[in-house]
C-alpha cells in the first residue's frame, strides 16, 4: 500500500473573539449579521482549533450568543456594570491568552478576532514566545498598529467575498446535487491549501483538512472506494490537476481548474 510521506504537523490553534469590537464594526458593515462559520472555516484550513472563546456582555447580544453557542464557542461573560467594562473584557482576554501560551505549549498559533489596537502588546508578547499570531477583523474597525503587528491579518469582508466566488463545480448540469456539494468542498479545500503556500498538497492533506471542517465526511457514502478514487474522478471531469509522487506513488494536487495557484 502506498503511504504519503510525512508532511508538516497540522497547526494547533487557539481562537479568541473580542465580540464587542465586532459588534461595533458590524453596525457600519454592509453585512449586518456576523457569520462565525466563515471565520471557523478559514481557521480550520490552517489547522485544528483546540480553544474557542468569545468575550462580551452577552445580555446585549442574544442572537449572536446563540450562533456562537451552536458553533461550540465558549462564551466568557463580562457584565457591563461600570464604564470600564470594555477594558475589563480586553484585560480578561489578554490574561486568558497569555495563560494559555504559558501553560499549553503545544498550541502553535493564536487567532485574535478583533481590530482593537489595545491588543497590540498581546500580539508582541505572544510572538516573543514563538507563537504565530493571526488577526481577523473588519476593514472599517481595524487599527493599522494591530494590522502591522500580526504575522497575518485576514479581513472579514474578504471571507464574505469567498462565498460568492464561482467554482468550476457550480453550475455543472452533468453532476448531481450531491456530487456538486462534495466536489465543491474538495475544490475549496484544495484552493485553500494552495493559497497557504504549501510546497506539496497531498491528497491525504486535503482529506485531513476536510475532516476538520466536516468530521462526518466519508467518500464511501458517495460510492468511492477511496479518497484517491474521488480525486481521480474529479480530474477526469476537468476539476483538478493531479500528479503522483515518484517515490511513494501518492496523489498530489498541482492545480485547481480555472486558478493559477500551483503547489
Amino acid at each position: 500500500m502506498n503511504i504519503a510521506p510525512n508532511f508538516q504537523r497540522e497547526k494547533r490553534l487557539a481562537l479568541f473573539i473580542d465580540y464587542d469590537n465586532l459588534a461595533v464594526g458590524m453596525k457600519n458593515s454592509s453585512s449586518k449579521r456576523f457569520q462565525i462559520e466563515l471565520i471557523l472555516d478559514r481557521v480550520l484550513e490552517k489547522g485544528k482549533i483546540l480553544v474557542k472563546r468569545a468575550y462580551a456582555d452577552w445580555s446585549a447580544y442574544r442572537e449572536g450568543r446563540l450562533e456562537l453557542h451552536e458553533a461550540a464557542v465558549e462564551l466568557v461573560e463580562i457584565p457591563r456594570k461600570r464604564v470600564g467594562a470594555k477594558n475589563s473584557a480586553d484585560i480578561r482576554m489578554v490574561v486568558d491568552a497569555l495563560d494559555l501560551a504559558f501553560s499549553r505549549t503545544h498550541i502553535d498559533s493564536f487567532v485574535l478576532v478583533t481590530g482593537d489596537s489595545d491588543f497590540s502588546p498581546l500580539v508582541t508578547k505572544l510572538r516573543e514566545h514563538d507563537r504565530e499570531v493571526i488577526g481577523i477583523g473588519l476593514k472599517s474597525a481595524t487599527s493599522a498598529l494591530l494590522l502591522e503587528n500580526c504575522d497575518e491579518f485576514i479581513f472579514y469582508e474578504d471571507l464574505l467575498k469567498r462565498t460568492t466566488v464561482e467554482t468550476p463545480v457550480r453550475g455543472r448540469s452533468d453532476l448531481t446535487k450531491t456530487q456538486r456539494e462534495t466536489f465543491d468542498l474538495v475544490v475549496e479545500t484544495a484552493r485553500a491549501l494552495l493559497r497557504e503556500g504549501r510546497d506539496t498538497v497531498w491528497a491525504s492533506m486535503i482529506k485531513q483538512t476536510i475532516r476538520r471542517k466536516k468530521p462526518s465526511f466519508d467518500e464511501s457514502v458517495h460510492d468511492y472506494g477511496s479518497f484517491s478514487e474521488l480525486l481521480e474522478d474529479m480530474e477526469e471531469k476537468g476539476l483538478l490537476q493531479l500528479t503522483k509522487d515518484p517515490k511513494s506513488g501518492s496523489l498530489v494536487v498541482t492545480a485547481v481548474t480555472g486558478r493559477q495557484e500551483r503547489a
